[in-house]
């Protein structure tokens, strides 16, 4: 991409992937909208992604000028990105289609990495599986195998899923194929509304903390609810959320590694962006305590709007490696012990019991805690 000047600027957050050691941004991009723009408009948005540190891109767009665009763009930086590639994602017809035939899901990855000027894939999507016979058609129709072999010879590097089904993804993951899952999180779905809310909150939230025990890296779709939270008379909650509240919201999700924000433009990147500089009261999103759902209530969502601890507890990172260690994380009883307070250093003075919007009583739960890990 001679004439392009990359200035960059590092202010991005980084997370690390357990499994592979990928250094990855929190904030990505969804070029799911990207193409419906001219390519001008979409390489100025993703240039200006790339000098402000994303360096995660999902390519499950919904129209096929996002590779040509994309190519344009990051090719000269491809290097320096992760791009994750969806196996079943057909662009044809010059918009999104999806397919299991074998024929069609290679000539489109061929197409893929031909216009995005590059030979690999960081992340092999198995491609939008939410009904058990998608799974079975993937494999049937040899798609699985297609990207097994992938892997072996060098051009996929990490196998991933995409999927808005819990159970299936429980099923999926149990095939221990899977080091990335790309999943639909925000406060709509998670809370029972919307198109994509699949799976109650509990069967949402346990595969959350399967993925952080597992060491399986989560990329965050739909983190907007399609915009719907993003206003008023479509939230479902009759109350909108910023952005910077729904990013927030998923990246305290366990397993979470990025989240990706659907970008059309420049401001969209922008928006998406302004996360970084946000304050923690742009972040907090207790609002969302005034309206979850019953089963939603008494359930620690790490996040730390109890704080600050009179004792100096980090109650949201307390909670979330005692919810890990009950899964079988191996881990999370280490990353317990290391805290600079434990459990038996709550005082008991009720102060996080009054803030929790999710009504936690977590004096007792500080007393269970100190029990599991005997500190």
């Amino acid at each position: 991409m001679a004439g392009h000047f990359y200035g960059r600027k590092n202010i991005m957050e980084y997370r690390i992937h357990p499994k592979t050691g990928d250094k990855i941004s929190v904030i990505g991009i969804g070029t799911g909208p990207i193409f419906d723009t001219t390519e001008k408009e979409a390489v100025q948005a993703l240039v200006y992604a790339y000098e402000h540190g994303a360096n995660y891109l999902d390519f499950a767009t919904a129209g096929a000028r996002t590779f040509p665009y994309a190519g344009a763009a990051l090719g000269a930086v491809r290097k320096e990105l992760f791009y994750q590639i969806h196996f079943g994602a057909n662009y044809e017809t010059g918009e999104y289609g999806w397919t299991t035939d074998l024929d069609t899901v290679k000539r489109q990855v061929d197409w893929q990495l031909k216009e995005l000027k590059t030979d690999y894939i960081d992340f092999g999507m198995i491609h939008c599986l939410d009904e058990e016979r998608d799974w079975a058609a993937y494999q049937k129709n040899g798609v699985l195998d297609y990207l097994l072999d992938m892997k072996k010879n060098g051009t996929v590097r990490h196998i991933g899923l995409s999927t808005h089904t819990p159970g299936l993804a429980q099923k999926i993951l149990d095939t221990g194929l899977v080091e990335q899952m790309m999943f639909s999180i925000n406060p709509s779905y998670d809370y029972q509304h919307g198109e994509f809310a699949i799976g109650s909150v509990r069967e949402r939230i346990e595969l959350y903390r399967r993925c952080e025990a597992e060491s399986i890296g989560i990329s965050v779709m739909k983190p907007f609810s399609a915009g719907q939270l993003l206003n008023a008379k479509t939230s479902p909650f009759g109350k909108a959320l910023t952005k910077i509240q729904c990013i927030q919201y998923a990246l305290d999700k366990p397993g979470v590694l990025t989240v990706l924000p659907g970008i059309r433009n420049l401001q969209d990147m922008k928006d998406a962006l302004a996360w970084i500089d946000a304050s923690p009261e742009e972040r907090d999103y207790s609002i969302l305590g005034t309206f979850t759902p019953g089963d939603a209530t008494g359930t620690c969502v790490y996040c730390n709007h109890c704080a600050p601890c009179p004792a100096g507890l980090n109650i949201g990172l307390v909670n979330k490696y005692y919810d890990l260690a009950k899964i079988g994380d191996p881990m999370a009883e280490d990353h317990y012990g290391k805290l600079e307070k434990h459990a038996t250093d709550c005082i008991g003075c009720g102060h996080c019991d009054n803030r929790c919007p999710f009504h936690v009583q977590q004096v007792a739960r500080m007393k269970e805690i100190a029990a599991f890990f005997g500190k």
